[in-house]
């Protein structure tokens, strides 16, 4: 054994010390937070790994940055090899995997081939937080020493894996060997080394280089926001699937034993929701698809993250150790790191989880924070004292008596369940096409639809109740399960099996998140059955359109939460001479009305108010007629349009009434 191996056991057995101990360290401040079964369906997240981590489907949103973090990654990916056979020299110098053969020819080659573009990717990343100084990307000195440094170690382990190369060929005469294949390193190898002297001490020097660097920077991640290296394949691994992924965990509130709801610490976190911390890398794409942070309020989605992960490095050791450093033990993440303001801004809309290329749950962590404030210290707006007081006597956020849910249908011909229970839907109508005088005309319409196609459907009048969205993102968690829960019994009660809704809010709940507590129904929006019922030719469409322009906003709620974009526009498609003008902001990336997360109810006081924005947005597109499929979004685009003073020339309209205005 030679000394250089000698040496290289002594600094692999140090690097890999240091590196065991600062993860465990990592993992065991993770057993402060609550347990929480992440390991069902193995095999489906398996393919979300592969598809989402390696595949860099999430990252590849934003082509441009996207485009580089893909070269560097997939180029690690590559050069774990060249790593591994370093790591192999160092116990035994002659080691190769040239016994692969054809195989170590695809590897040198794309070694080679990756190894410059990572280097270009890594100027031009460089470039963009130096020169062109993307906005996203500015975090503060600190998180630009650290991103610097670890760019800057991967140009070092990738140039000195080319030098090793070089002076690989350079030191067999300039000759690759039978399998290898490296054009660039041939290329370097002839510049720089005109024979093979010294080129067996360079190989060496350049070995050391790489080994070194490697070890530096895998040892310097545990301290970096770029962790991610190491949890981001984890944390994609860990993520809520389907359309459970914007699902809110419900509370256990018949346990007596419970003394906390909800968080005012890391501690009353899960050990997920704290992973996240581990897994965030500061790179602001939340905080830039954020609708209050975009029109300038306190909320940033990112600060939300970095903060649980700084409380976490902070009061996790106290706990472990057992000291009674009171200092620390007073603070709270809420309070001390974040404030009620950045938490009762979310519209928790999902565009931050849509657009995290590491899966992070942002929204499950702020509604938690929201649950303390309301349930254990009662800290919550003003405004919010009416709706959670209607909603536990009237059942609905508003000041209307329940008696008068069903007065929208009279001289319809609407049945009740409990006249005739003997349907295939239940309309599920919602307070808004309840209550609301501008939303009962689309439940009417929608009716309306209905008995033109023969749809076997009835309401459940006065017996329907909030379905508790609106409670539980608020964070009354008690009075959202109330509600829940008594709708559930009826719906059972009168055996429900489908449900069709024009609230993308109810369906969001009556789908994801009512089996939660034994009600289990195939839900529908409206949008889907009426596309449905056009193509079936149940309703017949006009032949001479109205020759309107529109543009159609995306729910949040429906798009995002639940992937209906379709239905909408192909409802609208079908109408002969109607124009659809897609908004900048469409589909998954759609920008949010502002209502969602109980914002309805809540007043706008900093900043620009979000309704505004994106009725501006749509304005720009020079349509007559602004389109929705959701009574919260309805409210805040007609608010818009007022505010513009545009009522006269543009419309707001639910998809079900431009569907009525057009069929025969």
């Amino acid at each position: 054994m030679e000394i250089k191996n000698i040496v290289f056991i002594i600094v692999f057995v140090i690097a890999f010390s240091l590196l065991s101990f600062n993860l465990e360290r990592l993992l065991s401040y993770l057993s402060i937070g609550k347990s929480e079964n992440r390991f069902d369906n193995i095999f489906k997240r398996i393919i979300n790994v592969l598809k989402i981590a390696i595949g860099q489907s999430k990252i590849l949103r934003d082509p441009v940055a996207g485009l580089v973090h893909v070269l560097i990654f997939w180029g690690f990916l590559i050069f774990l090899f060249a790593v591994v056979e370093s790591i192999f020299q160092g116990f035994y110098s002659d080691f190769n995997f040239e016994f692969l053969e054809i195989g170590f020819s695809i590897i040198t080659f794309f070694q080679d081939v990756f190894g410059i573009l990572v280097i270009f990717a890594v100027l031009f990343a460089l470039f963009r937080r130096y020169i062109q100084k993307v906005k996203r990307l500015d975090h503060g000195k600190e998180s630009l020493v650290d991103a610097t440094f670890v760019l800057l170690m991967i140009l070092v382990v990738v140039i000195s894996m080319f030098g090793q190369n070089a002076a690989h060929i350079a030191s067999n005469n300039l000759q690759l060997s039978e399998w290898e294949f490296r054009p660039f390193s041939n290329i370097l190898a002839n510049i720089f080394f005109f024979s093979n002297s010294n080129s067996e001490t360079w190989y060496e020097i350049y070995w050391w280089i790489h080994i070194l660097s490697i070890f530096t920077f895998m040892n310097f991640l545990p301290f970096s926001k770029h962790l991610h290296v190491f949890t981001s394949v984890p944390n994609v691994f860990f993520e809520k699937l389907g359309n459970k992924k914007y699902e809110i965990k419900p509370l256990d509130l018949e346990d007596e034993t419970i003394e906390q709801f909800g968080a005012a610490d890391v501690d009353h976190l899960s050990w997920k929701q704290m992973f996240d911390g581990y897994t965030c890398t500061e790179c602001g794409r939340c905080s830039d698809a954020c609708p209050a942070n975009f029109t300038g309020k306190l909320l940033s989605p990112r600060e939300i993250i970095i903060n649980t992960r700084k409380r976490t490095e902070e009061k996790a050791p106290i706990l472990l150790n057992g000291s009674n450093n009171e200092e620390i033990l007073e603070k709270t993440l809420l309070n001390n790191y974040i404030k009620p303001e950045e938490l009762w801004a979310c519209t928790t809309c999902g565009a931050c989880m849509k657009e995290c290329p590491v899966t992070i749950e942002h929204i499950d962590t702020i509604v938690d924070m929201r649950r303390n404030l309301v349930l254990m210290e009662s800290d919550f707006p003003s405004e919010l004292n009416s709706v959670f007081k209607n909603l536990e006597t009237n059942f609905t956020p508003w000041a209307f008596n329940a008696q008068d849910r069903a007065n929208w249908a009279e001289g319809l011909n609407v049945k009740t369940m409990a006249e005739d229970s003997d349907c295939e839907y239940l309309f599920w109508v919602g307070c808004a096409g309840s209550f609301d005088s501008r939303y009962q005309k689309v439940s009417q319409s929608i009716a309306k639809l209905f008995n033109k196609a023969g749809v076997n459907y009835r309401i459940l009048g006065t017996e329907e109740k909030c379905n508790g969205d609106t409670a539980r993102r608020l964070g009354n968690e008690y009075l959202a399960q109330m509600m829940m829960q008594e709708n559930v019994e009826k719906l059972n009660s009168y055996k429900v099996k489908k449900i069709v809704t024009g609230c993308p809010h109810c369906y969001n709940s009556l789908k994801v998140e009512y089996p939660q507590f034994g009600g289990n129904f195939e839900v529908f929006h409206h949008t889907e059955v009426l596309e449905n019922l056009v193509n079936e030719g149940k309703l017949k469409l006009k032949e001479n359109g109205n020759n309107s322009k529109i543009t159609y906003h995306d729910s949040c709620y429906l798009g995002r939460y639940n992937d209906i974009y379709n239905s909408p526009r192909n409802s609208l498609n079908s109408i002969n001479g109607l124009e659809l003008l897609e908004m900048d902001r469409n589909l998954d990336k759609g920008f949010c009305c502002g209502a969602g997360g109980g914002r309805m109810f809540l007043e706008e006081t900093e900043g620009t108010k979000i309704n505004i924005n994106r009725t501006e947005e749509a304005l720009s597109t020079g349509a007559d007629t602004v389109a929705s499929a959701c009574p919260f979004c309805m409210t805040m685009l007609t608010d818009g349009v007022k505010s513009f003073e545009k009522q006269d020339d543009v419309a707001v309209k639910d998809i079900a009434e431009i569907l009525l205005e057009n069929t025969i």
